[in-house]
């Protein structure tokens, strides 16, 4: 088994030429999309490939040390947009091409008018730990 993270961004990625932002759905536009979140992370429960998953807010703050005895929170350099992330999923699947499959799958979540908003998504691999050397 290997360890996935599926990244979801608030924007950056390149659209669909008929996507409407999350901002102008409906309300029931908008608990559809969480809805078929909750059934694919519960399909992935029983299959025994969900670890874990949250939807972030889209403010933060970003944070690094000032040194010693100094406040360690600062408000900026920001990112920019494109590396804003909405939300996180963690699998633990048998192989690269069954994240891709599912990473697809999540894509296809129903935005305005239920149609698939085939948003992009960032597959990035856990790294594996270092091998362990006996003697």
């Amino acid at each position: 088994m290997a360890k996935y993270l599926l990244l979801k961004h608030y924007r950056g990625a390149p659209t669909e030429p008929d996507f409407v932002p999350m901002d102008r759905w409906t309300p029931d536009e908008v608990d559809a999309h969480i809805q078929y979140m909750r059934d694919f992370a519960a399909k992935l429960e029983s299959t025994g490939e969900y670890v874990d998953g949250q939807a972030l807010a889209e403010e933060g703050t970003w944070v690094r040390s000032g040194g010693e005895g100094r406040p360690p929170v600062t408000d900026g350099p920001f990112a920019e947009t494109k590396d804003l992330i909405a939300g996180w999923m963690v699998i633990d699947v048998d192989s690269y091409e069954r994240a891709l499959a599912l990473a697809g799958e999540l894509s296809a979540a129903p935005g305005a008018g239920g149609r698939p908003i085939r948003e992009w998504l960032e597959l990035r691999p856990f790294m594996s730990p270092p091998p362990t050397v006996t003697e």
